[in-house]
């Protein structure tokens, strides 16, 4: 075995961020991802500025390692392709809202007679049950909703973060290790089965932390008011003279001990560096003023001797060249035929059997469509009357 997925066919119909990333996963690790997009149109995350190419940077970074097939699933010809895929896949990966598939034709009890041992995946904002199933949302809805937000900022101030926490760890990540524990229940009891993710309750999941708190302690998570949103000194982030910023996660005593070595400051060394009260804002206020002495670079450079959990805040840019980053192969180079030279995401999860790969770059708009009809037995006259007729 090569990959670990290898052999896996996914019919991707999602689009956006959540589907797309998901079947990345996958496909990094083998899987023939299928690519399902309408006519024309496409997954309309292609045309999002800025462009790289043809196509949005969205699209190149979230689409390698797939194949585009261009296929009209309101026709009765798309209908039957799509049945025809269908039957030889292990895979439905979708995100409309529910009930979307099964006005198509689609559905997953529909797809289960023509497949019994399809693996099934919808991906949705709030789930296929529930009052607010029908309801549309994004990232930010999410995220209020499952409480993120309520206990994210400071002062009392809830803030975004810089990511899309409920699209990818909410429902991209829950959905492809969903995807794999399914293919691993096939594998050892046969059959396929229908996978519901919902963002929001893969987001209420990520409250887990604060969850076991509330339960421990009945107070409700606020903004500023936790060790991790804020509220302790020993981790924080600290502005430095040049307005940039060190990040500082000195949680264990031994750290802390080291810290305070570091800073010169002895007398910060006392058990209630880790308990809530009024002194935290106030040792806040002291380890800021001596941030404030240093631009980031010399801090980078003091901190290098002690082993305390602070490191540097980086732009996006600057981590792309930072030596771990680079070590780790998390970013790599290629090079398209018509792009030329860029840099994509590597893989994160490292296997030293079967490890990912990136094979190919994020396809054009239908540029393995005819090859897959080919597969399927269509003549190339019968691809181009498809063609013709707004099918494919």
């Amino acid at each position: 075995m090569e990959a670990a997925l290898e052999g896996i066919r996914i019919l991707d119909l999602s689009r956006l961020l959540p589907g797309p990333f998901c079947s990345m996963l996958l496909a990094d690790f083998g899987a023939d991802v299928v690519k399902i997009e309408a006519p024309i149109t496409g997954d309309y995350i292609r045309w999002w500025p800025p462009r790289f190419g043809g196509n949005s940077g969205f699209h190149v970074v979230l689409n390698r390692n797939k194949r585009s097939l261009t296929l009209n699933l309101k026709t009765a010809e798309g209908k039957e392709i799509f049945q025809q895929l269908v039957g030889g896949a292990d895979v439905v990966l979708e995100g409309f809202r529910p009930g979307v598939m099964e006005r198509l034709g689609q559905g997953y009890e529909r797809l289960a007679r023509v497949n019994p041992d399809l693996i099934y995946c919808a991906i949705t904002g709030y789930g296929r049950t529930g009052p607010r199933a029908l309801r549309s949302g994004h990232d930010i809805n999410y995220l209020a909703l499952g409480g993120v937000l309520s206990h994210s900022g400071r002062d009392d101030r809830p803030t975004l973060p810089g990511v899309q926490i409920a699209d990818l760890g909410g429902g991209a990540l829950l959905a492809a290790f969903s995807v794999v524990t399914a293919l691993l229940a096939r594998e050892r009891a046969g059959g396929g089965q229908c996978i519901d993710i919902s963002m929001l309750d893969g987001t209420l999941s990520w409250n887990c932390l604060r969850w076991g708190k509330y339960l421990a302690n009945g107070a409700v998570p606020r903004p500023g008011d936790d060790i991790f949103n804020h509220g302790f000194a020993c981790y924080n982030l600290y502005e430095t003279r040049d307005r940039r910023y060190m990040a500082l996660g000195a949680l264990e005593p031994q750290f802390w001990e080291v810290f305070c070595e570091a800073m010169e400051r002895p007398d910060w060394n006392r058990k209630d560096y880790f308990e809530p009260g009024s002194h935290q804002r106030i040792l806040q206020e002291e380890i800021a003023a001596i941030f404030q002495q240093k631009t980031q670079a010399d801090w980078i450079e003091h901190f290098e001797n002690y082993d305390c959990c602070c490191e540097p805040l980086l732009h996006l840019n600057e981590a792309m060249e930072d030596s771990q980053v680079q070590a780790r192969n998390m970013v790599v180079e290629l090079v398209h035929e018509s792009w030329g030279a860029y840099r994509q995401l590597g893989i994160a999860p490292k296997f030293s059997r079967t490890p990912g790969k990136i094979s190919t770059h994020a396809p054009d708009l239908g540029e393995h469509t005819g090859i897959i009809l080919e597969e399927l037995g269509y003549s190339r006259g019968q691809i181009e009357t498809l063609r013709a007729n707004g099918v494919v």
